[in-house]
């Protein structure tokens, strides 16, 4: 017997789309028949990709939205909906980090990362799961998925980035609150905590002597490329994952299991 998972009819919304691994998410979602709404503050990097997914024959919006102001939450979910329609899968992934010990850490740079990784991944998924609510009150049937992007940080300390690896432990109990509050409503809120994935912004560190002694330490030697988390992320996303509800996984090809 076989799978064959099929997202025609979804309309998803990801955040931080721009680049990195939410322009993947985009592409993988996009390439399986849902129409991506793809939202950040950088337009323009989003108007690019929404030209790719044309191309490959997908379809896709973009919306403007800063998760550091609520008022561009309300706005940019708003917009999505009226856009593309409900919005029936969010793969929450908005994120920003800093590099420095916890002694040199500023209240400037504290709140730079938890006002977009956790207090703006808390208020996207409120504002989306109440439209979600509320069309759930109505059709008891209708399932939605929402996916917080967390990390390996969330589940162990990494050096120098200590406030990022607070701002995604935070993630993770979220996401289960989420899960225990909302799964009455045929929400299944889900987390994956990825590992070291090679995007653009991090690829050049990887080929540095700190890079490269940094991937020397992981169990197989190598960094994930963004594509390594398609199967996950389809599966999180998929009607077929009903009975997965508050998970946290890892996709880190053995670095917590070390």
């Amino acid at each position: 017997m076989g799978i064959e998972v099929n997202f025609e009819g979804k309309i998803a919304l990801i955040t931080g789309a721009s680049s990195g691994l939410g322009a993947r998410f985009a592409k993988a979602l996009a390439g399986a028949g849902a129409q991506v709404v793809l939202a950040s503050r950088r337009v323009n990097h989003l108007k690019e990709l929404r030209a790719e997914i044309e191309a490959d024959g997908g379809a896709a919006h973009v919306v403007t939205l800063d998760v550091t102001d609520l008022a561009s939450i309300k706005s940019a979910i708003a917009h999505a909906e009226t856009e593309a329609g409900p919005i029936d899968i969010l793969v929450n992934n908005s994120g920003v980090s800093t590099t420095q010990r916890l002694v040199d850490v500023t209240p400037e740079d504290y709140s730079y990362v938890m006002d977009t990784n956790l207090r703006g991944a808390f208020f996207v998924a409120q504002q989306t799961a109440k439209r979600m609510i509320a069309r759930a009150k109505g059709d008891p049937r209708k399932q939605h998925r929402i996916i917080n992007i967390a990390s390996v940080a969330g589940l162990r300390v990494l050096p120098q980035i200590g406030v990022y690896c607070m701002s995604k432990a935070g993630v993770v109990q979220m996401t289960k609150a989420m899960a225990v509050e909302w799964g009455k409503y045929n929400i299944n809120t889900n987390a994956i905590c990825p590992g070291y994935i090679s995007t653009e912004i991090n690829e050049e560190y990887f080929g540095t002597e700190q890079g490269k002694k940094l991937i020397d330490m992981l169990p197989r030697k190598r960094a994930g490329k963004p594509e390594d988390l398609d199967g996950l992320l389809l599966l999180l996303a998929a009607e077929e994952s009903h009975f997965i509800n508050g998970a946290i996984i890892t996709a880190d090809d053995g670095m917590t299991a070390q």
